[in-house]
């Protein structure tokens, strides 16, 4: 375990103790581990302890891991509609954080017009991807779902989170963002299994 990981858990568990536990005693101790942890991400992070502690104590409840919901569009050519990130971490599928009150299928077609324009619809669940905290992505664990979507209208608009909009054949991306390759593939997959394209759920 990295010390990020480490440090999801321990500040997960002090959240999460206290907005549930009304014992004082016990209060403190979740909050002294709250203040060891917001150190060391400020540290990592470069911020202010205040603002790292503020942004804790802003979400109350149950610490739950980040959801994101990606769109995997592929074109008749069997190229997937890719978008290169401002951030210069690579290509990746259209994709976000699900918000309140919207489900993941709702947020992948909600992402995929606000990145590229089009109107898509989810016509089959790929899969559900968790991700650790750690070094490599993200200070914080997340889980990825990703639908296979079929085009139903618009043209191809490049918002203001990415540099560039293409469809690539799998094999000539030259640089996939995070584990975006692996939602790609599998999304491949399950439009070559052949199985009947429905609707998914909103």
């Amino acid at each position: 375990m990295d010390i990020l990981t480490l440090m999801e858990e321990i500040q997960a568990t002090a959240r999460t103790g206290l907005a549930f536990s009304s014992n004082e005693y016990d209060r403190q101790r979740y909050q002294h581990l709250l203040t060891l942890v917001t150190n060391h991400y400020a540290d990592l992070l470069q911020l202010p302890e205040n603002e790292v502690l503020r942004r804790f104590q802003a979400e109350t409840g149950c610490i739950t891991p980040k959801l994101g919901a990606d769109a995997a569009i592929f074109n008749q050519a069997g190229q997937i509609l890719l978008m290169e990130r401002v951030d210069g971490s690579g290509w990746c599928l259209p994709c976000g954080w699900v918000e309140v009150n919207e489900t993941p299928a709702e947020a992948a077609l909600r992402e995929a017009y606000e990145e590229t324009g089009l109107i898509v619809e989810a016509v089959r669940l790929v899969g559900v991807y968790s991700r650790k905290a750690g070094y490599e992505y993200s200070p914080h664990s997340m889980t990825a779902i990703v639908h296979l979507c079929h085009v139903i209208s618009g043209s191809l608009t490049l918002s203001h989170e990415g540099k560039a909009l293409q469809y690539w054949a799998l094999d000539a991306v030259p640089r996939w963002h995070a584990r975006h390759e692996l939602y790609a593939r599998d999304a491949w997959a399950c439009l070559q299994s052949g199985a009947k394209w429905q609707a998914v759920s909103q």
